[in-house]
């Protein structure tokens, strides 16, 4: 066969495969993924193309922890779904990411700590919630910080005793992996999503990073308003401007946000950044108790007034108690973050009641519905995978 011939044959297979969905995949659901769960191999979900508000601009993507070299990819998102809500994935189909972190209550769980595979034991942390998870620009993750990437969290509760259940004697992601080769729909989502059938940890991670760094949150009462003053050029992006849809309580919570303690605010977006309300990357540990010396990291404070608790170890049950806390109840440490000091001690903002209940009426007002209540995060499974 001369080579032009070659060429119009690798051309007409490449247009059969994009006929097919790319990717070596196909446009027709398999009948088990379509048993089991309601995806429809025609109508992908759109999880890479993002239409962010204006404010949303140059100097948030720079914040982003996305690997360059993974590109998002809206089929291997769609699995990452899939995983995310799988019972099937720990030990005895009791237990999901999505038990621990639950859409309405903003990726969080209204428990101090979480349930596993059994009622008995608990987690040692608080779950953290996951909105903007792809701003944080450092990309570790946990409470301490000591996974370096949304990829390598995604495995940690797969060999958690207490999550999902494969540590030690359960044997493993070899065992996991044995057990999902033998569902009717696994082996058909990676031949999907990656052209070839082989479930790996190393794709299981890709996927639960892709599908967590989609849940993007930029839809909430402060958006809508900031959108109405936002200007790139203004003194600090007229975030002290009032917001035409706040009530004055709101744009006095929000002054004081935003303002610096030295200018008569409360220095609260000099660690969490608007828009997405993420941790700043050189942030330390915030003086929960005294002589701390570990640093760790807090989630985005998207859609905090959700539900509580809060803190690592959920020690504070609603957001009057964190601003308590904020305002007069820090602890020096060798980990306390600079901005939490004065004159070298820690601060004491000494707010009056009236402000100290403006700034919980603000964080309220970060809550994102949209996010909540969106079906491309939701459960697609028909029934509890069994």
């Amino acid at each position: 066969m001369r080579l032009g011939s070659l060429g119009l044959v690798a051309s007409a297979f490449a247009l059969a495969l994009a006929a097919c969905g790319g990717n070596g995949g196909s446009a027709v659901t398999p009948a088990g993924v379509a048993e089991h769960t309601t995806l429809d191999f025609a109508k992908v979900a759109d999880y890479s193309t993002r239409s962010l508000p204006a404010h949303f601009d140059q100097s948030v993507a720079a914040l982003d922890n996305s690997p360059a070299s993974r590109p998002g990819d809206d089929r291997v998102a769609t699995l990452g779904r899939v995983l995310f809500y799988d019972l099937r994935l720990s030990t005895n189909d009791r237990a999901s990411c999505a038990s621990c972190h639950q859409q309405a209550l903003g990726f969080t769980d209204s428990m101090r700590f979480s349930n596993g595979i059994s009622s008995a034991a608990t987690t040692d942390f608080h779950a953290m919630r996951l909105g903007n998870l792809r701003y944080w620009r450092p990309g570790s993750t946990f409470w301490d910080r000591r996974a370096a990437s949304v990829e390598a969290q995604a495995s940690r509760p797969f060999h958690s005793l207490v999550e999902m259940g494969w540590g030690g004697a359960a044997g493993g992601f070899d065992a996991l992996i044995r057990k999902m080769g033998k569902t009717a729909y696994y082996p058909d989502l990676f031949g999907w999503a990656f052209g070839d059938a082989a479930i790996t940890e190393p794709r299981i991670q890709q996927s639960l990073a892709q599908f967590v760094r989609a849940m993007i949150s930029h839809s909430s009462q402060w958006d809508t308003g900031y959108a109405q003053v936002f200007a790139p050029g203004a003194p600090n992006r007229a975030l002290n401007r009032d917001l035409p849809n706040f009530t004055p309580q709101q744009n006095r919570g929000r002054q004081l946000f935003m303002m610096r303690v030295g200018e008569g605010g409360a220095g609260c977006s000099s660690c969490h950044l608007p828009p997405t309300f993420a941790l700043a990357a050189d942030a330390r540990s915030n003086g929960l108790d005294a002589g701390e010396k570990r640093v760790f990291k807090a989630p985005s404070l998207r859609n905090a007034g959700l539900t509580g608790p809060y803190m690592h170890d959920g020690r504070f049950a609603t957001l009057a108690e964190v601003v308590d806390f904020y305002d007069h109840g820090i602890q020096d440490g060798p980990a306390l973050d600079n901005r939490l000091r004065q004159d070298g001690r820690p601060q004491r903002l000494n707010l009056g009641a009236a402000d100290r209940a403006a700034l919980v009426v603000f964080v309220m007002t970060l809550s994102d519905l949209a996010l909540t209540t969106d079906p491309r995060f939701g459960d697609p499974f028909r029934r509890p995978a069994r």
